[in-house]
């Protein structure tokens, strides 16, 4: 059993209540409600809370791998947002490989910090991307570099039809649980 949070709207005789968190269970794809009380369970779900409300991301550069020059980079990041528009430059595309460099701090421990960037264009699934940070120290600052290789020229898509076309689904995990979860449209 995998635990997760659903997010519901309850309406009872007709008034309307504030959305709210339910924690469901996932097993080979099906969802379910949780099993009989497991206090461990509790406090992992306390934890996890802790975890998300103490992490954030400072700031994030894209450089060409080649020659080290800054073709992009954000530094008022809200992580609460689920959607944002990114005005990513045409220049990295140009690129065969781009590091990138996130900076974000923990207030909590992490034990396996990871990001998966899941690529769609035109709404459909292109590629995926997986990443692992590891642990993390509690109340600490980190920079995390990570260099991403381009396809062949052939194979690349152009930057025409990519802009407005193309969303990125960026998820950090702790293990198998979600940190935090943001959707990106390449303008």
């Amino acid at each position: 059993l995998k635990p997760c949070w659903l997010k519901c709207n309850c309406t009872v005789n007709g008034q309307a209540f504030p959305p709210y968190k339910m924690l469901a269970y996932e097993q080979d794809g099906v969802l379910g409600y949780p099993p009989a009380a497991d206090p461990g369970m509790e406090d992992e779900m306390a934890r996890m809370e802790l975890i998300r409300q103490g992490f954030r991301i400072n700031w994030m550069n894209m450089r060409d791998a080649s020659t080290g020059q800054i073709l992009w980079e954000h530094h008022d990041w809200d992580c609460s947002t689920g959607e944002t528009e990114a005005q990513v430059p045409r220049e990295i595309l140009k690129c065969r490989q781009v590091s990138r460099e996130i900076n974000f701090s923990s207030q909590e421990k992490m034990s396996g910090l990871r990001l998966v960037q899941t690529i769609l264009f035109n709404g459909q699934h292109l590629e995926e991307w997986n990443f692992s940070f590891g642990f993390v120290i509690p109340n600490s600052t980190n920079t995390w570099q990570q260099t991403i290789e381009a396809a062949e020229e052939e194979e690349m898509i152009p930057a025409e039809l990519l802009s407005g076309n193309t969303v990125i689904d960026t998820t950090f995990y702790d293990g198998d649980a979600v940190v935090a979860s943001q959707t990106y449209q390449r303008r």
